[in-house]
């Protein structure tokens, strides 16, 4: 099983095929994955194949190491599009994630300020007032919705502990608009169930969810590396763009990646 574990807390930059030039930064540990999910297509393969002995890096760590990183850059390239909070998990879950948002952002004005921000979440942290707050500050924040059924999410995400959809809805709504919403489509199988969400028992809901949230953006992908789950399946190009077509007809803006 071919996985990807990232260093932390800088890596990159790599290409990313929907933010450009991206400086990634992981919150997590550099040696394993820690995550509130469990996705059965992760890149960074299952939670209890890859537990982390280290400790997630400090404020101070990722700061000294996110400038002497920019310095780099500013000297030999190349400029980064984007600065990424992403890597072995949900970065959210680092204790010091509103600290070291507004230590990037600093950063960010002061070596590249024409660089975005993002942060690549899975929505499980946003109930907690001073996640949303933080996410409020950066330019691109993306949170995941991969369906509205429970049973679903259950299935293939798998969080880890206490997960209500609900909630998790009406906190997205919280933030006005100043969100992106993320979600992976695909077909296959895993433990011989199906897990097809291109259909219209999910899509619709979705996007009835999708507009009661008025997001800034809707960003629909499918698996692009190997994932854990060996029976998963691409969704096709022209799935994926009916998908698209319904979110734009809506108003909102959609791409999807393939």
């Amino acid at each position: 099983m071919s996985t990807i574990i990232y260093p932390s807390p800088i890596f990159g930059p790599v290409h990313s095929r929907r933010l450009g030039v991206s400086l990634g930064i992981n919150l997590l540990p550099g040696d394993g994955k820690t995550c509130t999910f469990d996705c059965i297509y992760c890149e960074c393969g299952f939670n209890a194949d890859f537990r982390p002995k280290q400790k997630m890096p400090t404020r101070e760590e990722v700061a000294m190491a996110l400038e002497a990183k920019l310095q780099d850059m500013q000297k030999n390239g190349p400029a980064p599009d984007v600065f990424t909070f992403a890597g072995n998990g949900e970065p959210t879950a680092n204790p010091h994630f509103p600290e070291i948002i507004s230590d990037t952002i600093h950063l960010r004005n002061r070596y590249f300020p024409q660089a975005k921000v993002s942060v690549l979440s899975n929505s499980t942290m946003i109930l907690k007032p001073r996640i949303r707050e933080a996410l409020m500050k950066v330019d691109n924040n993306i949170l995941k919705l991969d369906t509205v059924a429970p049973d679903y999410i259950r299935k293939v995400d798998r969080p880890t502990g206490l997960y209500d959809l609900h909630r998790i809805i009406e906190s997205m709504k919280l933030f006005d608009g100043h969100l992106i919403i993320q979600t992976m489509f695909m077909k296959g199988s895993f433990n011989g169930e199906d897990v097809d969400n291109t259909g219209e028992e999910y899509v619709v809901p979705w996007l009835e969810a999708v507009k009661e949230i008025g997001p800034q953006q809707v960003m629909i992908y499918t698996i692009d590396r190997e994932t854990p789950a060996h029976q998963l399946i691409k969704a096709s190009h022209e799935e994926l763009d009916a998908i698209r077509d319904r979110v734009k007809a809506m108003g909102i803006p959609c791409s999807a990646s393939y």
